[in-house]
């Protein structure tokens, strides 16, 4: 075997070790999270439920629905809020984020308000939002909405704004009008900053939706995370919680997938 493939060989095991053990300290860390919660809750039993009480809650939610509501629907409740907020965050978000950073006239009088806007917090809406529409399903739907569609407009805008002189003088020598240089370079070379505000406003939503269903709703996860604290129940508040972060990182594994899928020339992930 020749030297060069025998270094090939070498270095593709070592990838495959370092692989391996970035693995083995994943789960490390989550022993250790447990260790450290039936470390506390050995400690305060008063305070903090044991791990086995946390299951053995979670076997009674599933038998015993809370509002006549299943566990499963109250996820599934939670779930459709902000994959309808989504949808209209992407389309808008993205599209708005094209307009003001493609064309210079808009960012300049778009551009402004959107600056004014962007920094006032989702939450900081709900009292606006409530006594407008009340807390129905389209205030939840709204508030997931404003959350979502600014990571969207901001990457979307810085990634327009980002695109290399080189790829458009290309487009300018092949004679590409200006929609071909929007739709064929421009967007596409954006494509991995218009991922990374999917990204955000993905996990974004996720966490706006359970704030307003705590402020307001007869179904939901959040609404379990309020259930359970008005009713001294902490072993359903910390299955609510553990559902939050399980379905949460569910969701940041399936837009990150997406992204390679669609951007492959994209490897840093």
């Amino acid at each position: 075997m020749r030297k060069e493939e025998k270094a090939a060989v070498e270095e593709v095991k070592k990838i495959t070790a370092l692989d391996a053990a970035y693995k083995i300290l994943s789960c490390l860390s989550i022993l250790l999270l447990f260790g450290l919660w039936y470390g506390v809750s050995a400690l305060y039993p008063h305070l903090f439920p044991s791990p086995y009480i946390a299951w053995q809650r979670f076997l009674t939610l599933l038998e015993k629905p809370i509002m006549r509501v299943s566990f499963p629907m109250h996820i599934a409740a939670s779930l459709k809020r902000v994959v309808i907020a989504l949808l209209f965050a992407w389309g808008l978000g993205i599209s708005f984020g094209v307009m003001i950073g493609w064309n210079k006239k808009m960012d300049a009088f778009f551009g402004s308000i959107f600056a004014f806007i962007r920094p006032i917090p989702p939450i900081a809406w709900i009292p606006l939002i409530t006594i407008c529409f009340g807390i129905s399903e389209f205030s939840k739907v709204l508030i997931v909405f404003i959350g979502a569609v600014m990571p969207v407009v901001v990457n979307t805008h810085d990634g327009l704004v980002k695109v290399q002189k080189l790829y458009l003088d290309v487009g300018e020598v092949f004679h590409a009008n200006k929609r071909q240089m929007l739709t064929e370079i421009a967007i596409p070379a954006a494509y991995p900053s218009i991922f990374a505000g999917i990204r955000t406003s993905t996990s974004t939503a996720w966490m706006v939706v359970l704030a307003a269903e705590m402020l307001g709703a007869n179904k939901g996860v959040g609404f379990l995370v309020v259930r359970g604290m008005e009713g001294n129940d902490l072993p359903l508040v910390l299955v609510a919680m553990i559902t939050i972060g399980l379905i949460g990182a569910l969701l940041a594994i399936v837009t990150s997938m997406l992204e390679r899928r669609l951007c492959p020339w994209d490897n840093k992930k």
